[in-house]
């Protein structure tokens, strides 16, 4: 025997008046939140939108860098990792828009694959021991890193020894992040990549676009990017980066640590592309590394 309907479909029954309600709620917050932006992918394309922007970065013309200028560090990638900058690594819970939009401290850096100067890439030589802004900078001088004015807020680039509170995500190596105020920890120094030629090199101006090493003053552990742990980020898969020295058989830094502050080109140039005798031989590795990265 067929089931009999009781009632039409135009019968209201059971508690309809209040799930009316409380759907025409739902849909006044939803709107509402809309309205002021709070929604996730909102938030999301917001810190997309502004730390994507391009940057310009600065051009040396003696070829060495100085206090002030704007640049990227950039890892020509190794065995299992392609060519990577060291970036600004937001999600919503980093951003605020009091009392104008942009990224709270602490907010943790990652190493973005895309390699273009933007807000997120950018970092600024700043002067942590008086020098005048111009002037040179040179092998195991104290300075510190800053992102740029504007939505990245001009953090600087902070590390400290880890602890069982306080450590990378992933390695549980010494933690890298941004932080608002300048202080010891945030001083680096650039070394250079050759054991054997370090002490001949100190003091002596920093060459823009050559392979350095890039040292944290306090605890003397080098800035690394580790290939082998991936970050999940708004901007897509990224690598770890760390403070850590990893020597290899012969008691020299391995390529994890091996950086390049990358100044702007002429145009038409690769923005990360080689022109000094001193790392002639990285030319062909990153343009590749380059290629493949993004």
């Amino acid at each position: 025997m067929a089931e009999e309907k009781v009632f039409r479909a135009a019968v209201k029954v059971g508690n309809w008046t209040e799930d009316l309600l409380l759907e025409e709620a739902a849909k006044k917050e939803f709107l509402e939140k809309e309205e002021r932006g709070e929604h996730s992918f909102q938030k999301k394309d917001l810190i997309r939108e502004n730390l994507l922007r391009p940057v310009n970065l600065s051009m040396t013309n003696d070829g060495q860098l100085h206090f002030g200028d704007v640049v990227m560090l950039v890892n020509v990638g190794g065995e299992n990792r392609e060519c990577s900058a060291v970036s600004v690594n937001a999600d919503i819970d980093s951003l605020i828009k009091i009392p104008s939009p942009g990224i709270k401290s602490p907010c943790g850096v990652s190493a973005g694959r895309g390699i273009l100067p933007c807000a997120r890439t950018a970092f600024i030589i700043t002067s942590v021991d008086g020098s005048p802004e111009g002037s040179t900078l040179l092998y195991d001088q104290s300075f510190a890193l800053t992102t740029t004015n504007g939505f990245a807020r001009g953090l600087y680039l902070t590390s400290d020894r880890q602890s069982f509170q306080k450590c990378a995500k992933m390695s549980r190596l010494q933690e890298v992040n941004l932080v608002d105020e300048g202080s010891f920890l945030s001083c680096w120094k650039i070394v250079h990549f050759d054991p054997q030629e370090r002490l001949e090199y100190e003091g002596q101006p920093v060459p823009a676009d050559v392979k350095v090493l890039i040292v944290h003053c306090k605890t003397n552990q080098a800035l690394a990017v580790l290939g082998n742990h991936i970050l999940w980020t708004i901007f897509h898969k990224e690598y770890e980066v760390t403070a850590h020295t990893f020597l290899d058989s012969h008691k020299a830094e391995e390529d994890k640590n091996h950086w390049i502050l990358c100044t702007s080109k002429p145009a038409g140039a690769s923005p990360v592309s080689l022109n000094h005798p001193e790392s002639a031989g990285d030319n062909e590795e990153l343009t590749q590394g380059n290629t493949d990265g993004i």
